[in-house]
């Protein structure tokens, strides 16, 4: 697999939200509570997962474990989907205590969980880490 456009834009996405995500969480804790920037940044993190997840759509890989070209990791992108949707039902309601432990897990599921499955030596962005970038593979 090679980096086509579609895999350009869901990296750099993905690199956004998995950086962004922090922020996003710890700017509602602590002694000093910034809401614009949560809100602001909120925004944005949602925005870049949503790339995220609409870009793996059109991923496929036929090497690995698949159907029709969707391997096991692809499960996640409709779990991030219904993830979102339930944060912001739960802000619909104002139900600021539903919505937080939702965004943490969609967050680590969508973020770290299918991050890490990226870095698999079998997987574009593993062949690239641990082969031609740190020489291991």
């Amino acid at each position: 697999m090679q980096m086509s456009p579609v895999i350009a834009v869901h990296l750099t996405a993905a690199v956004g939200a998995l950086v962004l995500g922090p922020v996003v969480l710890w700017s509602r804790k602590g002694r000093v509570q910034r809401p614009t920037l949560h809100r602001s940044m909120g925004y944005a993190w949602v925005t870049l997962i949503v790339l995220t997840a609409l870009s793996a759509v059109f991923i496929r890989d036929f090497r690995l474990p698949n159907i029709g070209g969707y391997t096991p990791v692809h499960l996640l992108v409709p779990a991030t989907f219904i993830g979102l949707a339930l944060a912001f039902f739960h802000l619909a309601r104002r139900d600021i205590a539903g919505h937080r432990p939702v965004m943490q897990i969609t967050y680590i599921a969508a973020c770290l969980v299918a991050g890490g499955f990226t870095l698999l030596p079998s997987r574009y962005l593993g062949q690239l880490l641990w082969g031609q970038w740190l020489g291991l593979a």
